[in-house]
């Protein structure tokens, strides 16, 4: 298991970074229940609240926009909502695309696809749009800045 780190990405990726923004805080929350009647799974749920932590995700990607700004890169957090249950090639957003963790079927379309691959795809759909209307604003303001 090779971890990444923000040196080899930001080697590899220097002009641009599209990222889900992960709430890791609500990632973490513990498996609801009381010690009389705990929830399901409380010991696995302890056990990936553990490793997130460890692994320290919001960190991560503090450091990595912040050495993609020091070059001129950008960084972009997409909302989670949907990025995950949407499919990429229609655009049909259902909870029942995504069955199991790792496989996706779009019950409009058919087009199935490994389920991160497919959150991937409109994960970066979602950050190009979004660094186009940024552009298109700027371009907007600095024609005003011209005419005026």
């Amino acid at each position: 298991n090779q971890t990444v780190t923000t040196k080899v990405l930001f080697k590899n990726f220097t002009d641009q970074c599209l990222v889900e923004d992960l709430k890791v805080k609500n990632m973490t929350k513990s498996a609801k229940g009381t010690i009389e009647e705990p929830g399901r799974n409380v010991k696995q749920k302890s056990g990936l609240n553990r490793e997130i932590l460890k692994e320290s995700w919001s960190m991560f990607f503090k450091q990595l926009e912040y050495k993609l700004k020091l070059k001129g890169g950008i960084f972009v957090q997409i909302p989670a909502k949907n990025t995950s249950r949407a499919c990429h090639v229609c655009g049909y957003v259902d909870k029942e695309n995504r069955k199991t963790q790792a496989e996706f079927k779009c019950i409009h379309c058919g087009h199935t696809e490994n389920a991160d691959v497919n959150a991937a795809k409109n994960i970066r759909r979602a950050g190009l749009a979004q660094i186009a209307r940024q552009v298109n604003c700027n371009s907007s303001q600095q024609r005003e800045a011209i005419e005026a």
